[in-house]
């Protein structure tokens, strides 16, 4: 039953998903909020409820392995998922359509991955106020690293900002921004219950399996808990809106982390990240190489060819599958 309640619980936040990012893109149509501050804050925070409720229950049952592995894992699928749109999409050129206002959400994702890394490698077993410091530190990067963000100068072209609407207009469309804001909280709670399902479920599957919670966590539950992210990156392009897109995948890796720091204190065996397999190592440096070759695709020029502009999207779809590979049989 524990297989089946796991996938009742994905289904339920794939539907949730799909409402959400069109309330999403009605609250960045009607309100003063653009599309990529709708994607980078309000979508991303949502989508990645499912993984805050995820790792504060591993962690609170005392599984460390699934309560990191989801937060990286989820990073690492977040920007496959970018990665293989971009890819597919490749002659719509996405990235290249995105503002430039991303790179900032990208240069602090890079940092706090970056933090991780050494906080992986280096193993600090240090505590303060009953809190690790490397949680510490990564906490304060991600608050100081925001608040320069929102003092840095914003420049969002229209021209940059949508696709060519070739699919379906948002069947939420007529709703007022009031409405459309109410629903969107209702949606996100659905996900938040979900995300907890599935962290609960994808315990037992780990039990039963004996794959091993660090695998379990870095891919199963890491890839079902970022479906908001995916399914809402698929509607904001079927929507053609690219801003809310790229926003909500770079947004939700930055939230993540910062995830990962607070789910420290749930913990309560000593600091989480000197608690777990040294294979999430794998994950995070992949992570970080991956976010490098997003950066280099938002940067990359407008007139260079169409294979030249994939190349990027297409190695960060095979990190993918060698870091799988790679903790797969770690």
């Amino acid at each position: 039953m524990a297989f089946v309640y796991f996938i009742l619980a994905a289904i339920v936040t794939v539907f949730a998903a799909v409402k959400l990012s069109q309330y999403a893109d009605v609250i960045s149509e009607k309100t003063s909020m653009g599309g990529m501050m709708v994607g980078t804050l309000l979508l991303a925070g949502a989508t990645s409820l499912p993984e805050i409720s995820t790792s504060f229950s591993a962690a609170a049952i005392g599984n460390a392995n699934i309560a990191v592995g989801n937060m990286i894992g989820s990073n690492l699928f977040n920007l496959f998922i970018l990665a293989a749109f971009d890819f597919l999409l490749r002659r719509r050129r996405i990235l290249e359509r995105a503002s430039r206002d991303h790179i900032y959400t990208l240069f602090l994702g890079l940092l706090l991955t970056a933090l991780v890394i050494l906080a992986l490698w280096l193993r600090l077993d240090a505590s303060i106020l009953g809190i690790g410091l490397d949680a510490w530190i990564i906490a304060l990067a991600y608050i100081f690293g925001m608040l320069a963000i929102n003092k840095l100068p914003k420049s969002e072209p229209a021209a940059t900002q949508s696709l060519p609407q070739t699919e379906p207009a948002n069947p939420s469309a007529s709703l007022s921004a009031r409405a459309a804001i109410a629903r969107f909280i209702a949606a996100a709670i659905i996900i938040l219950g979900a995300g907890t399902a599935l962290s609960i479920t994808g315990d037992q599957i780990a039990v039963i399996t004996g794959i091993g919670s660090s695998f379990i966590g870095s891919f199963l539950i890491a890839a079902t808990t970022s479906l908001p992210e995916a399914i809402s990156v698929f509607v904001a392009l079927r929507l053609s809106n690219v801003n809310m897109a790229v926003g909500a995948v770079l947004g939700s890796n930055v939230f993540n982390m910062i995830i990962l720091a607070i789910s420290d204190p749930v913990y309560t065996a000593g600091p989480i990240l000197s608690a777990v397999s040294n294979s999430h190592l794998i994950i995070a440096v992949g992570v970080f190489f991956m976010s490098l070759l997003v950066l280099y695709s938002l940067l990359q020029k407008k007139t260079i060819s169409n294979f030249k502009y994939a190349l990027p999207s297409a190695i960060v779809i095979l990190i993918y599958f060698i870091a799988s590979y790679l903790n797969f049989t770690y």
